[in-house]
């Protein structure tokens, strides 16, 4: 495998971010603070678009703003997950109903217009499907990531699943979605709240594997955004995962690093001593462009 780790985080919109001064005076508009984000690692993930459609428009303008080998991984539309969406954000006045197939085809056909201009430059990482906590296995579930599979045939997926049954039983999961071709994502998590996620590593798909990073607040799942993702992680707690992140990179083309614990700049500094801890691994760390 041609091992390569892509360093970065989550959102380079966050309000929190932006506002904690980690972009200097001069880049702070929309196409200096991509631009500087670029700069410093070499994947971000869109999470713009869980909650609302993405536009062909901001997904040339992010091509066009960012190096070559600099990757976009888009979260899909929160109705595609089957997690609750306003009215307000759906194309055309149709109604926000998953049930419906004829709202289902538009609104598929208009995400994958919106990220269109990545796919064809060669930039689009994944297409992330993060699945609600409620999202649990089963065939109804099966039959869901079926249909998944058939809409995004020829994409980069990779699926994160929230409900932790998932992982009670690795191999079934792993064989569910190394038939389906989708790439799992491993998280890191507070571990000690009921529904907490283990901190699982499979591959199921030679060219990705992805490993978002939650953070380790007790307040996962009923605080505040803020409560939710306000952790510091701890030089030790980023060293224990050194090792399984070089295991992931030697089985695979490329592995994604995410911090998604956005709280003012934590994600940031997160990733960066991240890539700092993995310049010693044999795989080619490429956090910048």
């Amino acid at each position: 495998m041609a091992e390569r780790i892509l360093v970065g985080t989550c959102s380079w919109t966050d309000r929190a971010l932006v506002g904690s001064g980690w972009y200097p005076a001069g880049r702070r508009d929309a196409e200096g603070r991509l631009r500087y984000y670029a700069e410093r690692f070499g994947v971000v993930e869109v999470d713009a678009s869980y909650y609302a459609l993405p536009g062909e428009r901001n997904s040339r303008l992010w091509v066009e703003r960012t190096p070559d080998g600099f990757v976009f991984d888009v979260k899909a539309f929160s109705l595609l997950t089957g997690h609750p969406t306003r009215e307000a954000v759906m194309p055309g006045g149709l109604p926000a109903d998953a049930r419906d197939p004829a709202v289902l085809d538009e609104v598929w056909a208009r995400f994958a217009d919106g990220i269109a201009p990545i796919r064809a430059a060669g930039r689009l990482g994944c297409v992330l499907f993060q699945f609600p906590p409620w999202f649990r296995p089963g065939a109804r579930a099966e039959a869901f990531l079926t249909e998944c599979a058939l809409r995004t045939d020829g994409w980069p997926v990779a699926v994160e699943f929230r409900h932790p049954e998932w992982w009670a039983e690795p191999p079934t999961t792993e064989a569910l979605l190394t038939r389906l071709g989708f790439s799992a994502v491993a998280v890191d998590m507070n571990r000690t709240l009921p529904f907490s996620v283990p901190p699982v590593t499979p591959v199921t798909s030679p060219r990705l594997s992805v490993v978002r990073f939650h953070g380790r607040s007790i307040a996962w799942g009923t605080g505040t955004k803020e409560d939710r993702f306000r952790h510091d992680y701890a030089r030790a707690e980023l060293t224990e995962w050194v090792p399984r992140l070089r295991s992931l990179a030697s089985q695979v083309d490329a592995l994604h690093v995410l911090f998604n614990n956005c709280c003012g700049d934590s994600a940031v500094r997160a990733a960066e001593e991240m890539a700092r801890l993995l310049q010693g691994s044999p795989a080619t760390i490429d956090h910048k462009n």
